[in-house]
C-alpha cells in the first residue's frame, strides 16, 4: 500500500472517530437561583441531535435544604432560544415534547404562551416549556407535582425551529422555577438560570483529532 493511500485512510479514520465521538457527547450545566443562590440549584445534562432536531435533557434538583418548611421544589422549566425574547407572546412555535415516565413528578409540555417569567426576567419570552399543575403557566405550578431535592426527570423536545441552533445555545436558554424556597418571611419562589456554560465538547474532540492528525502528517514528512 502506498504512503499516500495509508495517509488518506488514516485521515478518514480520524474524521470518523471525531464525528462519532462528538455525537455521543452531552453537555452538563449547573443552575442556581438568582435570589436564593445555593438554596435553589440543579444540574442539567442535555444533548441535541441536529440531524433529527431532537433535544433531550435530564434535570436533577440539587438544592441544599437547611431551612425548616422549605423544599425548593422545581415546578416549571422553560426555554427562551436566542435571541432573548421574541416579538410574539408565544415565541417560536412548532415544538412537541414529552416527559419520560416518572414516579416523582408530573410535568405537562406547552408550546404556547407560557406567561411571565418572574424575578426580573421581563424580556423573556419562552418558546416552549414544561409546567406542573393545570395553569400551563411558568409562574404557576404545583409543588405536589414538582421535583424535590434529589429527584430527577428526563424530557424530549423536537421541532424544525431548532434548525440553526447549537447544543450550547439551547442548553443555556433554560429557566427553572423553584417554589417553597427560603425567604425572609416563610417561603417564597425563585428563578434559576445557568451559572456555567458547557464546554463545546464536539469542538474539543475535533481539536484532539486534528492534533493526532498533525502528528501523523509530521511522521509522513520525516519519512
Amino acid at each position: 500500500m502506498s504512503r499516500f493511500r495509508k495517509f488518506f485512510l488514516t485521515l478518514g479514520a480520524v474524521a470518523i472517530v471525531a464525528c462519532l465521538s462528538g455525537k455521543a457527547q452531552a453537555d452538563t450545566i449547573t443552575i442556581s437561583g438568582t435570589q436564593s443562590g445555593n438554596f435553589s440549584t440543579a444540574t442539567v445534562v442535555c444533548e441535541f441531535n441536529a440531524q433529527t432536531n431532537t433535544f433531550t435533557f435530564t434535570i436533577t434538583n440539587t438544592s441544599a435544604i437547611t431551612h425548616p418548611g422549605s423544599t425548593s421544589t422545581i415546578t416549571s422549566i422553560g426555554y427562551d432560544l436566542p435571541p432573548l425574547g421574541n416579538a410574539s407572546a408565544s415565541g417560536l412555535n412548532g415544538f412537541t415534547g414529552m416527559q419520560a415516565p416518572s414516579l416523582s413528578s408530573t410535568f405537562d409540555f406547552s408550546d404556547g404562551d407560557l406567561g411571565n417569567v418572574p424575578a426580573g426576567f421581563n424580556s423573556v419570552v419562552l418558546d416552549f416549556g414544561f409546567t406542573t399543575g393545570p395553569s400551563a403557566n411558568f409562574n404557576g405550578g404545583s409543588v405536589a407535582l414538582g421535583l424535590l431535592p434529589g429527584e430527577s426527570a428526563s424530557f424530549t423536545v423536537t421541532g424544525a425551529a431548532f434548525a440553526g441552533f447549537t447544543e450550547s445555545e439551547i442548553c443555556n436558554a433554560i429557566f427553572v422555577r423553584f417554589q417553597n424556597v427560603p425567604a425572609e418571611s416563610g417561603t417564597g419562589s425563585d428563578v434559576g438560570t445557568p451559572t456555567s456554560i458547557p464546554e463545546p465538547s464536539t469542538m474539543m474532540l475535533l481539536g484532539t483529532a486534528l492534533i493526532g492528525l498533525g502528528g501523523v502528517v509530521r511522521k509522513r514528512i520525516k519519512r
